[in-house]
């Protein structure tokens, strides 16, 4: 059956009106599901009787419940562990930063990419989340909170241009205004370089940001971080970029982890600083966060503060991201991959 909280509004009306319904019933139940964000059909009072109960025939009704919760005691980072309908689970983060809160949400349950950095990968990849699992992770933090989300980030576990339909159709809901109406210039979706799928996003019509985690400034280093390298280069990678901007007007984010002894010498800012200037790249540095699964080693912050000035004397717009949750499992999959270790004992 379909997922009623993943069709668009458009969708919703014309399966209300096949049911014999009047279309305003549609607006109605759609400004439940994604204003309101009740968790099922039984709270939307003012829809008749019957009308929610043919929905219930004819529809499922995505609402993910939270196995886990865990807050940062250092600076209010919220981590959350959401079981799914058929028992998966899937990671959020829930972060307040002054410009607004911003949620970092999953896209899949598991990866298939392999990066040798991050815990997502490590169980290997089960399923593609849908819309309506990608929408109710913000959903059910902003119920659990009470607080507007403003921004999005499709960063957590997965890869969203591995599940390219369903990340489009939701990016396109969120941003809907008959929904959340969250601004898409507030959006932003990361990848590790799928490019076909990034020739393709350029000429969906959105004003998203395009955040390509690099990580490695040329193709031998690349391939031993992040397999996906195999398949495409960091020639054919630049290509894309450019396209992108050119079709778009979007500047891309370089997202790129410092890993002490592996990427970053000043030889390494060089040719970052050359790749950044040839697609006018933003560079967002990420110091690695360690997994125990893995030996990579944070630099220290002045190795890192010293990688970002010598970009920005090369005329590169660089920042280091902001550490968060370090206290709560706050890398990508470690709050999962914890879960289902102590599930498996």
């Amino acid at each position: 059956m379909e997922d009623l909280r993943s069709l668009s509004f458009d969708e919703l009306t014309d399966k209300i009106k096949e049911m014999g319904f009047p279309a305003y019933r549609a607006k109605q139940m759609y400004e439940w599901m994604h204003v309101h964000l009740v968790r099922s059909l039984d709270e939307m009072t003012n829809i008749p009787k019957d009308l929610r109960e043919k929905c219930r025939e004819n529809f499922l009704f995505t609402a993910l419940e939270i196995e886990r919760m865990q807050e940062s005691q250092i600076d209010g980072t919220r981590k959350y562990l959401f079981k799914c309908a058929d028992g998966s689970l899937v990671e959020s983060v829930f972060m307040r930063y002054d410009f607004g809160n911003s949620v970092c949400v999953s896209s899949q349950v598991g990866c298939k990419m392999g990066c040798r950095f991050c815990a997502s990968t490590l169980d290997g990849w089960s399923r593609n989340l849908i819309p309506g699992e990608i929408l109710d992770q913000i959903y059910s933090i902003s119920r659990d909170t009470g607080e507007r989300v403003s921004h999005v980030v499709v960063m957590g576990t997965g890869e969203p241009m591995d599940n390219y339909d369903n990340v489009v159709r939701f990016i396109r809901m969120l941003t809907d205004e008959n929904g959340l109406n969250i601004s898409q210039r507030n959006v932003t979706v990361s990848t590790c370089g799928i490019v076909p799928k990034m020739y393709d996003l350029a000429n969906e019509n959105l004003a998203i940001t395009l955040a390509l985690s690099l990580h490695a400034v040329n193709d031998e280093k690349r391939r031993t971080i992040m397999p996906v390298a195999e398949r495409y280069s960091i020639a054919e990678l630049m290509d894309v970029c450019r396209n992108y901007f050119d079709v778009t007007g979007r500047r891309i984010t370089f997202e790129y982890s410092l890993i002490a002894g592996v990427n970053d010498s000043k030889e390494d800012s060089d040719a970052l600083a050359r790749l950044a200037d040839g697609v006018m790249a933003h560079v967002n540095l990420i110091p690695v966060n360690p997994i125990k699964e893995r030996d990579f080693v944070q630099p220290t912050r002045a190795a890192a503060e010293s990688f970002k000035y010598r970009l920005e004397k090369k005329g590169i717009s660089a920042t280091i991201r902001r550490e968060m949750g370090r206290d709560i499992d706050g890398a990508c999959g470690q709050l999962r991959r914890r879960r289902m270790e102590e599930t498996s004992c």
